[in-house]
């Protein structure tokens, strides 16, 4: 990764982040519970639709990351984090940087207290061609890297649940894009990963789409 620039640059990010797991649905993390089989593993995906660095633009550029633990994370009862990340090759010198800043902690905000209470141990970073779709009504969402990373996703339904509206949690208790945002379930249509020692391939197990919008250093 590229040297981070300085702490102290001003910044704010919206855009999109979705996950696919090894969780039955839905996912107990995201209502501050341990994971189902004790162990969760998968895929993470963060779209900026707007965003800046100081004066370097971020729009339209992706992060992803594989990460497992073991544990609550959100009671500090959790144990063997570990995640690989990757950066959008679209991103230049300076941009690359800033995402590193920021999605790496450096830059303060929300992924600093994330990344401080899960604290994985890093297996590998890369520069990566990262390809996200997300439906604008939300039926659907994939990220992908060719040939390491598969991840994709359709909105949760059922017998009783009203045609063309989507299944969602208000004030979730361990939201991982930080408080206030609305999650969206699914369920996994492909969750595959082959990359610095992450290796699974499985489906129909939970997913869920938040939006995210953080600032800082504060």
């Amino acid at each position: 990764m590229t040297e981070q620039a300085p702490t102290t640059t001003r910044w704010h990010l919206t855009g999109d982040w979705f996950d696919v797991c090894n969780c039955a649905i839905p996912c107990p993390c995201t209502f501050a519970q341990p994971p189902t089989y004790g162990q969760c593993e998968g895929v993470l995906a963060w779209h900026v639709r707007e965003g800046n660095y100081g004066d370097v633009r971020l729009d339209g550029l992706n992060v992803l990351m594989l990460g497992t633990f073991t544990g609550n994370v959100w009671a500090g009862e959790h144990s063997d984090p570990y995640a690989a990340v990757f950066l959008d090759e679209r991103a230049d010198e300076q941009q690359r940087g800033a995402l590193g800043a920021v999605f790496g902690g450096e830059a303060g905000g929300w992924p600093a207290q994330f990344g401080a209470m899960l604290h994985p141990e890093i297996r590998g970073m890369d520069v990566a061609p990262i390809h996200v779709e997300i439906d604008d009504d939300l039926a659907t969402w994939r990220a992908e890297i060719p040939g390491r990373v598969t991840a994709a996703a359709e909105a949760l339904t059922g017998p009783t649940s009203v045609e063309g509206t989507r299944v969602q949690v208000h004030n979730a208790p361990g939201a991982e894009v930080g408080p206030g945002q609305v999650a969206t379930w699914g369920r996994a249509t492909v969750d595959r990963a082959d990359a610095f020692g992450f290796s699974w391939d499985r489906s129909g197990k939970s997913s869920k789409h938040f939006p995210f919008d953080w600032s800082g250093p504060d």
